[in-house]
């Protein structure tokens, strides 16, 4: 028999064009999947959740974390990317034990679930062993999340695995084996935890090496995501035309940060079926450059939205959707001005808050290679779904529901989560035991600070040095 939830009343923000957004509508949960969406939809022995006045969206889908660093959440505050390297990847990354990533992993997509998000890109280039991928896979084994394990590289030298020796690009390659042992474990492409090859690139290894990973992708018939043209160190110029060269634009390769990308290579990603990735709250910040959304949207580019670390900036899609809103319409506006416009006259070509919601949700999901079965809230696919407090203090009264899941809304007000199906948090609570994870997380935290021989100022050494 099947297990049955009935939402009732809410405002559904569908993100199916079809369906639209719908002032009061009910949505039908049976077992895993999404059974029908409109009003007065009759249900007689289902679960009901009275959600009247409330606003219920798909769960976002974070398109790139690298979730093992949720261990030494916000270390490194005011770091740049090159900073960030020769610290995080340089220090941290070589001590890492599988239990410290197994920690690091399953609190992390807690987090993910607690802020709305159903569905986690893990960019895992923490592969020092076996067994570490072992405990990444784990970790979000345990929270229930949907999630796309991207598998990648050791980090255990930063000279090795991302430079090489002359700062020439590096000449090891990602461990076939171990990848394709992975592949036979999460070989069901819609299971609740797929797969992907998360690569470095030809800014950072050696044509040879990018031909094995971009070839061993191919093999193991999953996709590619990599990071390219990003802050102003390394070989950022170009990387998307050695990749023509090297005739590797494979479809559905996800560009993360794609932040000085040329104009001919705007067309390559469009015309090879890629799309990219933004992290705008970190590019801003740690100085990849600026999140070119709106750049990727006019070429028909699918977007994504991501967190990326958390050792610098909050782990959210609420972050994520307030600084690409701001920042997208701050550079419109600096043009505006550079033109000398009317002051009387309302800049033009403004990107919108029901794009920046698409990104966070349908497009995330194209960008994650879901969209498929998930993403929208449309009957037949998957039941991962948020309701958000329509009547809290930061969220009422509601005219636009876009704009106040966009604008007002934050983690707080995630009421509400279904992940394939399940409920996992409700009421604003987490229905996961906590206890063990957080207690993980901080053995984890106090050892890896440990292994710091001059910790940052601010650091609270004594919890590991005591």
């Amino acid at each position: 028999m099947s297990e049955r939830t009935l939402i009732k009343g809410a405002i559904v923000l569908t993100q199916d064009p079809k369906l639209g957004e719908l002032p009061s509508a009910d949505i039908l949960i049976e077992d895993d999947r999404i059974a029908a969406v409109g009003p007065n939809l009759d249900a007689a022995d289902a679960k009901v959740i009275d959600a009247t006045g409330d606003i219920v969206i798909p769960g976002f889908i974070d398109t790139h974390r690298h979730t093992w660093e949720t261990s030494i959440r916000t270390c490194a505050p005011d770091f740049a990317l090159i900073t960030y390297f020769g610290a995080i990847l340089d220090k941290f990354a070589p001590v890492y034990r599988p239990e410290d990533v197994l920690a690091a992993n399953r609190w992390g997509a807690l987090e993910c679930v607690n802020a709305g998000i159903t569905t986690l890109v893990d960019w895992s280039h923490i592969m020092n062993t076996p067994a570490h991928a072992d405990g990444a896979i784990q970790g979000l084994q345990d929270s229930g999340i949907r999630s796309v394990f991207a598998f990648g590289f050791p980090n255990t030298s930063l000279q090795t695995w991302w430079f090489g020796p002359d700062w020439g690009g590096s000449v090891e390659r990602i461990d076939g084996d171990l990848a394709r042992k992975v592949r036979a474990q999460l070989s069901d492409d819609r299971g609740l935890i797929t797969m992907a090859l998360a690569t470095r690139g030809t800014n950072f290894c050696k044509p040879d090496v990018v031909r094995y990973e971009w070839e061993l992708a191919k093999e193991l018939d999953i996709n590619i995501t990599v990071h390219v043209a990003m802050d102003r160190f390394g070989y950022t110029k170009g990387q998307l035309r050695a990749l023509k060269d090297l005739d590797l634009l494979y479809p559905n390769t996800t560009y993360i940060h794609s932040s000085h990308l040329d104009d001919d290579e705007w067309l390559m990603v469009r015309d090879s079926g890629g799309n990219v990735s933004l992290a705008p709250q970190i590019e801003l910040q740690m100085g990849h450059g600026w999140a070119p959304a709106q750049k990727a949207d006019k070429l028909g580019i699918p977007v994504g939205l991501s967190s990326d670390v958390a050792t610098t900036a909050s782990a959210d899609q609420f972050t994520q959707m307030h600084c690409i809103l701001a920042s997208e319409r701050g550079r419109r506006h600096q043009v505006s001005w550079d033109e000398e416009l009317d002051g009387n006259t309302a800049t033009p070509d403004l990107i919108t808050a029901r794009d920046a919601l698409r990104w966070a949700t349908i497009d995330g999901a194209k960008v994650a290679g879901i969209a498929d079965y998930t993403g929208s809230i449309t009957p037949g696919k998957k039941a991962d779904l948020v309701i958000i407090d329509g009547s809290a203090v930061n969220v009422a009264p509601i005219i636009d529901p876009v704009a106040a899941v966009v604008c007002a809304a934050d983690i707080s007000n995630v009421r509400t989560v279904f992940v394939d199906g399940r409920l996992m948090k409700q009421d604003g609570r987490l229905l996961a035991s906590l206890e063990g994870p957080r207690r993980d997380v901080l053995s984890s935290r106090d050892y890896l600070v440990s292994t710091i021989a001059e910790p940052e100022p601010g650091w609270l050494t004594t919890l590991a040095h005591a």
